[in-house]
């Protein structure tokens, strides 16, 4: 598919992943998946019940599109933010604090696969605190200073308003 052409959100319930695929049974139970080249999100059907839970894994599922739209010195640019920050206790959400959990250093100092998925939810996690318009949630647990600094990332980065998707 054509970058720029329509992202399409579906919905299904009992949502599971397995090998980077949805599955009936079997697999990982998750809020979405998203598929960057088929320009594809699919929701668990679950967060219809709950708006503000809804609109938070939406952001966060969008700015995967964003994140592969950044120029490498962008994208570089946040890892150094979060290479600063790799000491700190906690994430902006579920997903970047596993994935922090079960970094090494070796994986921060190669740009190990592991390092650059942690980097793109973090960054997806952030713009879910962000612009989601839920400033409490059990998974944002990075401390104030740490969000503020990459609420100034994100201001310096996208100060136009203009985010492309």
């Amino acid at each position: 598919m054509l970058q720029g052409a329509p992202v399409r959100i579906a919905v299904q319930r009992g949502l599971q992943v397995r090998n980077g695929k949805i599955v009936r049974r079997g697999g990982t139970e998750v809020h979405a998946a998203t598929f960057i080249r088929r320009r594809r999100i699919v929701l668990d059907a679950e967060l219809l019940d709950d708006d503000r839970e809804l609109r938070r894994i939406l952001v966060h599922e969008l700015f995967h599109f964003v994140w592969v739209r950044l120029g490498n010195g962008v994208r570089r640019s946040f890892e150094e933010l979060l290479a600063r920050q790799i000491n700190a206790r906690g994430e902006l959400g579920w997903s970047s604090e596993y994935r922090k959990a079960e970094l090494d250093s070796r994986d921060l100092r190669d740009r190990s696969r592991r390092w650059r998925e942690f980097s793109c939810e973090a960054f997806c996690d952030t713009a879910a605190f962000i612009f989601a318009r839920r400033k409490q949630h059990d998974e944002f647990t990075l401390a104030a200073v740490h969000c503020r600094k990459r609420i100034a990332w994100f201001r310096k980065n996208f100060g136009s308003g203009c985010i492309r998707i």
